[in-house]
């Protein structure tokens, strides 16, 4: 796909969403708008995942560890065609497997996530598990930057290195919000950058919500024998005016103006499931 599908796709994903969200009368929507893009690129461009094998013993492993940004995730899975895609409609409703967190029930999803600190102990089991039975699949992790607190994370950075697990990747979606604030007020993490590079990663900074840019990333040479972290900078809210960098809307619910104030932002007409 070139840029333009795949912004396309990313801005008809927060519009869906968003939807869900209005919908349910519940979901995390900041933090489902900032790591709209990355999702995107790397279930359309990126990873090798089969929708009508979803147990495929080659796909790569993707784990996102800030499961309570779920939305976007949900909307793609039913997009690639991993469930029926009207299924989304019933998002947070009794009975529904598309529940507020990662569920495994449904196709697509490896483990249930959100537990801030267990995706990245997971991804390098999984990484490790490829590494040492000679397959050739890679792991994926999205975390939070607020989750960068939890001492899991690190424990498991130094295990990732220590096993040299190249065909890891651990993304921060670096907002900068969490729900108490701004990350940096709450538990400060710059030089976030170097943290990662002293525990033996290889690191790279980029603009998160710029999709040629992580591409260019994610398709580019990176060296051999160290885990890959990506720091993406996005903007919490990412595309709804009305969210954009304000920490209020880490858990917050459009009312109906607002919801067709995001589609006419995010260029889409409307939402149907």
């Amino acid at each position: 796909m070139n840029l333009l599908e795949l912004t396309r796709i990313a801005d008809r994903t927060r519009a869906e969403a968003i939807t869900m969200i209005h919908n349910a009368a519940t979901g995390h929507t900041g933090g489902a708008m900032s790591v709209t893009d990355i999702l995107t690129a790397l279930y359309y461009e990126i990873m090798n995942v089969y929708p009508d094998r979803p147990d495929a013993p080659e796909r790569d492993r993707f784990f996102l560890s800030k499961g309570h940004s779920c939305e976007p995730y949900y909307a793609i899975l039913g997009d690639r065609g991993f469930f029926p895609r009207s299924e989304l409609a019933t998002f947070s409703k009794a009975g529904s497997r598309i529940i507020g967190h990662p569920n495994n029930k449904v196709p697509g999803i490896e483990v249930c996530t959100g537990a801030l600190g267990h995706g990245l102990p997971v991804a390098v089991g999984a990484a490790l598990g490829a590494k040492r039975s000679g397959q050739g699949w890679h792991a994926y992790v999205v975390m939070g930057d607020g989750e960068q607190a939890e001492g899991s994370v690190w424990e498991a950075a130094m295990a990732g290195a220590n096993y040299g697990l190249d065909n890891l990747w651990a993304i921060v979606d670096r907002n900068g919000l969490q729900i108490s604030g701004p990350t940096e007020k709450v538990m400060a993490l710059d030089d976030l950058a170097e943290k990662w590079r002293a525990f033996g990663w290889d690191v790279f900074e980029c603009d998160g919500n710029d999709m040629a840019q992580l591409l260019a990333y994610f398709k580019s040479e990176r060296p051999k024998g160290k885990p890959h972290c990506l720091i993406a900078h996005t903007v919490k809210g990412k595309g709804l005016p009305f969210a954009e960098g304000k920490p209020e809307w880490h858990h917050k619910v459009p009312n109906d103006e607002q919801l067709l104030e995001a589609y006419r932002a995010l260029g889409v007409e409307g939402v149907q499931f």
